[in-house]
């Protein structure tokens, strides 16, 4: 598993699910939308080994395309949690 934050996310990766994942979606949408901070390591999994904690708070853009590209072309192997401050008193108060 892998997980790391940036500035109001957090993303979590199932890295066992890279083993089988044949197009590495991820990374690509990664590069493309965002500043390419999730890449393939050596053993074909989601890594950011290339950057340290604070590169990564720097450099992240918050997309989701990540999440997306894994649900819809991978493995379904990223969830991002965005906690939302007062949410679930809001969606209480609305039942």
């Amino acid at each position: 598993m892998l997980e790391f934050a940036e500035r109001t996310l957090t993303v979590k990766i199932d890295t066992s699910k890279c083993d089988t994942c044949e197009t590495k979606a991820c990374a690509d949408a990664c590069k493309k939308y965002a500043r390419g901070i999730l890449g393939i390591d050596d053993q074909g999994k989601a890594s950011v080994a290339h950057l340290n904690t604070e590169e990564i708070l720097r450099l992240g853009t918050e997309c989701l395309a990540c999440e997306l590209a894994c649900r819809t072309s991978g493995n379904n192997a990223i969830t991002i949690d965005i906690p939302i401050k007062g949410l679930d008193e809001y969606m209480q108060k609305r039942q």
